[in-house]
């Protein structure tokens, strides 16, 4: 059984740096063909997929917020890491990382695991 915890500050304040971990248990990171997304879900409105990083280390990025997110791992920690950048009351939402296989063309993602979700609020 795989899972997944997500963890950071609840409260970031404006401009600053979103940092969010997903700690993984059961199954490796690094394991084919798998790709680990972070989603998050603003108040009232759908989830919105930020980005991925794969098996093999290579990454994927939302076109909205590719100037802002970076998306890391450590495998020796078997850990994935968020950074969104300069945030704004915009960025509050609940954070979820979630573990998924690629399919189709144009690729998309197929989840059959997800974390908890963290709540993040930006604010001052």
């Amino acid at each position: 059984q795989v899972q997944l915890q997500e963890s950071g500050p609840g409260l970031v304040k404006p401009s600053q740096t979103l940092s969010l971990t997903c700690t993984v248990s059961g199954g490796s990171i690094a394991m084919a063909y798998y790709y680990w997304s972070w989603i998050r879900q603003p108040p009232g409105k759908g989830r919105e997929w930020m980005g991925a990083i794969s098996y093999s280390g290579s990454t994927d990025y939302s076109p909205s917020l590719k100037s802002r997110t970076s998306i890391s791992r450590d495998t020796s920690k078997n850990q994935l890491t968020l950074q969104l950048s300069s945030v704004t009351p915009e960025d509050t939402a609940v954070y979820y990382c979630a573990r998924g296989l690629r399919v189709g063309i144009p690729p998309t993602y197929e989840y059959d695991y997800w974390g908890q979700g963290t709540q993040v609020t930006v604010s001052s």
